[in-house]
């Protein structure tokens, strides 16, 4: 198996720096909350190659599968359900280093070892998405992941009505 290098956490920072600008362009016309999402996946995806970069909608009492690249993944999530459920419903960002230890985690895929996940709120200050994103590592999130994650997401709330 091929040996995977990972982004130190200076590295990670200016990914981050370099990435900003470009989800600023992605975002500054666009009006369209699914292409926002594809895009904005499709960005985090290609540049730091996780496993799995994709958003979870709110409808009614459920995350629903948005805008994702990687493989296939759950379509329904419950409030409070595994890692993205739980991210809702306390409101905050998570980092998990280990999935496996994670009290009720959801295995979408049988490969994701670590996962961050990024509440999203409306205009009106209720969580309307979770960004989640899974990595193939063990402990690949750090303090770093979550605020610059938290600040790309930021851009997304207006398109939140």
């Amino acid at each position: 198996m091929e040996q995977i290098t990972l982004p130190t956490t200076s590295d990670r920072t200016e990914l981050y720096s370099a990435l900003a600008p470009q989800i600023r362009g992605l975002l500054s016309e666009e009006r369209d909350l699914v292409a926002a999402m594809a895009n904005m996946s499709a960005a985090l995806h290609t540049t730091f190659g996780w496993h799995w970069v994709g958003f979870y909608r709110v409808l009614g009492a459920e995350l629903v599968l948005g805008p994702f690249q990687g493989p296939v993944a759950c379509s329904r999530i419950g409030h409070g359900k595994g890692v993205c459920g739980t991210a809702w419903a306390e409101e905050k960002v998570l980092v998990v280093a280990n999935v496996e230890e994670f009290p009720g985690h959801i295995a979408c895929s049988a490969l994701s070892k670590s996962e961050i996940v990024v509440p999203i709120r409306d205009s009106n200050g209720r969580i309307a998405a979770v960004l989640d994103i899974d990595s193939i590592e063990l402990n690949d999130f750090s303090e770093v992941d979550a605020i610059a994650l938290d600040r790309l997401c930021a851009q997304l709330e207006p398109l939140f009505e």
